[in-house]
């Protein structure tokens, strides 16, 4: 009885070896599901501009959704991104202002301010040994003041001062908002960014030591401890580089407008999470790609934009985002069962 419930075991399905393998299987045919459903739904989706805008809003959440899947690949959250991004914009625009320095320079200082939050946030939880729940909410509640606080002491108002006349403004609208045209379709050069960040992540993760770090970490860090991987300098880098996605969303936020709203931001960390588990992470960690996250971010893009195009009450959007985490959620759990079943 044993020996034939054994070869059961082993003689696994091909598609079952195939999400094992691909962690964003799922989320891809749910991507195509939506795409031929809005297709078929909204007059005008498939036109060549609307796919431009889904796109755009699919990078804005991407490139936040990338590092943030790697995060939840080593076993953590963070749920401080989504007012990090703001404050990397904050920190940029007012000491240009202030210092009537060329925006270059204070996009520089935005990214060393940006990148130390994110190691505190790494060496307070790997000192602490805190839930990064814990952690990484009361960086989120601090960060919400000082982004307000400041603003107000600084410019005295809740928004920042244009910084559109300044020397550097040009070229650094260039490099984070400027818009391309290809065969007469403009595209934001935000999805640049977001296909080099998968691109980069993808290498990380499948092609370097460290990508074996983060596997290793986030499926158990006690184990990966004893082995020798570095645990803490781990989980450090990968809350920097969370904090490097927020610096250029935060660049791309401040050079589209010119000027920032200190309250914006909140709630959009729940948004990156969501698009990561969408794509294939698991909650627990050690499972998911870079990939994955784009692929969510995608479908973030596309509902929210279909919605749009399909003229239904966008209200719809969030009980859409929740059935879609719902199912992948029960998906990866089901994945993970069936992976530990084969072990």
């Amino acid at each position: 009885m044993t020996q034939t419930a054994d070869e059961r075991i082993l003689r696994s399905s091909p598609l079952r070896r195939l999400l094992l393998s691909r962690p964003e299987l799922g989320s891809v045919v749910g991507a195509l599901a939506v795409f031929v459903f809005f297709g078929v739904a909204a007059d005008g989706f498939l036109r060549a501009s609307s796919l431009s805008t889904v796109l755009y809003a699919s990078s804005t959440i991407g490139i936040m959704a990338v590092p943030v899947a790697l995060l939840m690949i080593g076993g953590e959250f963070d749920l401080s991104a989504g007012v990090l991004v703001t404050s990397s914009a904050l920190v940029s625009s007012m000491f240009s202002y202030q210092m009537t320095a060329n925006t270059w320079v204070g996009a520089g200082v935005s990214l060393l301010v940006t990148l130390a939050i994110g190691a505190f946030n790494g060496f307070v939880l790997t000192r602490t040994r805190l839930p990064s729940f814990i952690v990484t909410l009361g960086t989120f509640l601090m960060l919400t003041g000082m982004n307000l606080g400041f603003t107000k002491l600084i410019d005295g108002t809740v928004s920042t001062k244009t910084i559109a006349d300044m020397e550097g403004f040009p070229s650094a609208h260039a490099v984070f908002a400027s818009t391309l045209t290809l065969g007469g379709v403009d595209f934001k050069v935000t999805i640049l960014w977001w296909l080099g960040l998968v691109a980069l992540a993808s290498w990380i993760l499948l092609r370097t030591r460290a990508g074996n770090w983060i596997f290793a970490v986030g499926g158990n860090q006690d184990a990966a401890r004893a082995v020798g991987v570095p645990v803490a300098r781990t989980k450090i880098g990968l809350y920097m580089g969370v904090a490097f996605g927020a610096w250029i969303s935060g660049q791309h936020l401040l050079f589209s407008f010119d000027a920032v709203q200190s309250g914006e931001g909140v709630g959009n960390e729940l948004i990156y999470i969501i698009a990561a588990v969408i794509g294939g992470c698991l909650i627990t960690g050690g499972y998911g790609s870079a990939i994955g996250s784009a692929v969510g971010a995608l479908l973030f893009g596309m509902t929210s934009k279909g919605i749009v195009f399909a003229e239904w009450n966008p209200d719809w959007f969030k009980f859409f985002l929740g059935a879609m985490l719902l199912l992948a959620t029960l998906l990866n759990a089901w994945v993970k069962k069936r992976a530990e079943a084969t072990k």
